[in-house]
Formats: structure tokens, C-alpha cells, sequence
């Protein structure tokens, strides 16, 4: 039966890894290991099926760390923690690594002296970076037949550089060019530290300003209510009518405002009775 391509590939990439990385576990071939405890203790050469039984029990790996040895070493561990850990070892390793660079500034023999300020400032500024300068100066015409024009800007920059710079590579002439290399000193590094240390001041006390200067906004603002005066009676625009209080309600019923119809009637009858009397 033919096996997929995927299972095929994922096989030789798992051969590939188990030669680059260590044995764990079952690829661990010999028959007796002298297993290390996950707190560094020394348990003792076991067969290799007590020593993954043990690692079982602890729910951890059975790691080979030292294959060379007579038997082999196996420690008990969390294998994939210790890939991570050191995984971020490697990387702090790398962030600590000091990059060589080399930067290079160009110049002629009769350079003028702006032109040659900006170009000392600019290497300056290389070396407290902590990168090399590589001085070159290209002769044209009859300036190559005067080498010391070259030899003596060097010295003039190495000069002004002061404490700065050191020479690397003395200055040399090859055809129509010389050159030469100057590294950095401690003294660029401490001057690039202090540099750093004083932008980080600066850079609070601005913040501090800002923060002392910033105004109160608007929405946090409470408007205190402004009271209007009460009307007069003399008022010509429209006011609201206060509502009338109702009278208090007394044991005396209220007068009936319309005459009842049936007294007035009663009230005639006695008047023609008394007439006919």
C-alpha cells in the first residue's frame, strides 16, 4: 500500500530533527541510561523501560543530554519547556551580539573647511554609533603625485577626533585613492550613553511641561445655573400664569350657582292658593 506524499515528507522531517535535536523518549535507543532527576539529583543507571516508566509517572519527558557518555545521560524534564527556554537563551544571545559595521566618508586632498566640518561631525557620529570609518580620499590630476595632501587630512581628522578614535588601519595608498580606518574608543561609547541619558531628561521634562500646561477641558467644566428674575406684574411678553391655589374644603355646603326649578314651581302654587283664599 502506498503511503501519501504528506506522511512521506513529514516522516523525513522528523528523521531530520531527531538527528539535529535530542533523543526523547522512545528514540532513545540504548538499553540502560543514567537518569538525572528533574531537580539535578542523580537516581542512578536504570533499564531504559523503568527509566521512561519513571518519567511517565511524572508526566515528563525522558531527555538524552549526554549521548557520549558511558551509559548515556537521561534527564527527566518538560521537553517543550526546555526547547522555549532555550529558544529565548538564543535570542538574548543574538540581541547581545556587537555587529561589525564598517560606514566610509569620502574626501579630496583641498577639501574645503565646511565641507570638512560636516564630514568630522558625521564621523563622529559613526564612532559614538559604535561603527567604523573607513576615511577615503581620491587624488585627481596632479594631486596624485602629492600623497602627503592625503596623508595629512587623516592626520587632521584623527586629530580633531581626539579621545574618540583610534587607528584600525594605518592610511595607504593604492592607485588613486588612500584610505585608512579609525574604531570607536570607550570614550564614543560613554559619550553616546551620556548623550542617550540626557534626550531621555529632556524628553520628561517635556512631557512634565505639557502635562502642567495642559488646560482643563470643556466638558469637565460644571456651568453653574444662572437664575433668571421673577417676573413682574407689569410684564408686557409672555409669562406663565401661576396655577391658583384650590380653596380649602369647610363643613359649609358651596351656594348652588343655578335656581332649582322645582322650588320656583312650588313657590307658585302656595302664591295662587293664597289668592283664592
Amino acid at each position: 500500500m502506498e503511503q501519501p506524499l504528506w506522511l512521506l515528507f513529514h516522516c523525513l522531517g522528523m528523521r531530520r530533527d531527531n538527528i539535529a535535536e535530542l533523543r526523547v523518549n522512545g528514540n532513545i535507543r540504548t538499553k540502560e541510561v543514567r537518569v538525572v532527576a528533574p531537580d539535578g539529583s542523580q537516581v542512578g543507571v536504570k533499564k531504559i523501560e523503568e527509566a521512561l516508566w519513571l518519567a511517565e509517572q511524572l508526566d515528563l519527558d525522558l531527555v538524552e543530554v549526554a549521548p557520549g557518555a558511558k551509559p548515556p545521560v537521561c534527564k527527566i524534564m518538560d521537553y517543550g519547556k526546555y526547547k522555549y527556554e532555550q529558544s529565548v537563551r538564543d535570542r538574548e544571545a543574538r540581541k547581545k551580539q556587537t555587529r561589525t559595521v564598517i560606514k566610509e566618508v569620502r574626501m579630496k586632498p583641498r577639501i574645503g573647511d565646511h565641507d570638512y566640518e560636516m564630514l568630522m561631525r558625521r564621523s563622529l557620529h559613526f564612532l559614538t554609533d559604535g561603527d567604523k570609518v573607513k576615511v577615503t580620499i581620491r587624488f585627481r590630476g596632479r594631486e596624485n603625485e602629492r600623497p602627503e595632501l592625503g596623508l595629512n587630512l587623516i592626520n587632521r581628522l584623527l586629530e580633531d577626533l581626539g579621545e574618540y578614535a583610534t587607528v584600525e588601519q594605518a592610511a595607504a595608498k593604492e592607485g588613486r585613492t588612500m584610505t585608512s580606518v579609525i574604531a570607536p574608543t570607550a570614550a564614543a561609547r560613554a559619550l553616546k550613553a551620556q548623550q542617550e541619558k540626557q534626550e531621555k531628561q529632556e524628553k520628561a521634562e517635556a512631557e512634565g511641561d505639557s502635562s502642567e500646561e495642559e488646560p482643563m477641558p470643556v466638558s469637565d467644566v460644571s456651568e453653574e445655573p444662572t437664575e433668571s428674575p421673577e417676573p413682574d406684574g407689569d410684564h408686557d411678553g409672555d409669562v406663565t400664569p401661576e396655577t391658583e391655589a384650590e380653596p380649602e374644603a369647610d363643613g359649609s355646603p358651596e351656594p348652588d350657582s343655578e335656581p332649582d326649578e322645582g322650588a320656583s314651581a312650588q313657590e307658585g302654587q302656595l302664591d295662587a292658593e293664597d289668592e283664592d283664599a
